[in-house]
């Protein structure tokens, strides 16, 4: 008897503490380096590994450079190539961060809260800081996060002809969403 209460106890606890621990792998990133020059710099990963943990506020992504879609595929060959992103050596832009304002948002009750977000973005080796506020919806039990800033192409040494000459934007727009 104290054998079985022991190993529901156990079980239990471990529920609630995964329940906290939220993650996807269908994440979304996507960014927009538009120009008045050029509409085709920008792309979509729809393959992000997403993780959110409700109890913390801890917040990271992963995104494969390689999976990154443009309409023109000699975009998508040099934003792999070693000039720009070298996904070769620098395979995926990481986040990690966290949720500054946690007792702002109820993961246990459907609504739209407004989360401010900070961490650090490492894209081709190089990390810097962001904050940006994230929008939370919670319906149902699903939880949907998205958010949306702009990066500095330089402060992660990514330079070249194409942004000199405005046909990429110096600080394209980058948009997360995931469903957890």
């Amino acid at each position: 008897m104290k054998k079985t209460l022991l190993v529901l106890a156990l079980f239990a606890s471990a529920t609630t503490i995964f329940a906290q621990k939220k993650t996807t792998t269908s994440a979304t990133v996507a960014f927009d380096a538009t120009t008045e020059k050029d509409a085709l710099p920008k792309a979509e990963n729809k393959t992000v590994v997403a993780a959110l943990d409700t109890k913390t506020g801890a917040i990271a992504f992963e995104a494969p450079v390689k999976s990154f879609a443009f309409s023109n595929p000699m975009i998508q060959e040099h934003f792999n190539g070693d000039k720009w992103m070298d996904s070769d050596k620098f395979p995926a832009f990481t986040y990690k961060g966290r949720i500054t304002n946690l007792s702002a948002v109820t993961f246990t009750k459907d609504g739209t809260y407004t989360a401010n977000t900070e961490g650090v973005l490492t894209v081709k080796g190089k990390e810097q800081k962001v904050k940006t506020p994230a929008t939370i919806v919670v319906k149902g039990g699903k939880i949907t996060s998205t958010s949306n800033f702009s990066i500095n192409l330089a402060e992660y040494g990514i330079s070249g002809a194409p942004i000199d000459g405005g046909k990429v934007a110096k600080e394209p727009k980058i948009s997360v969403s995931a469903e957890f």
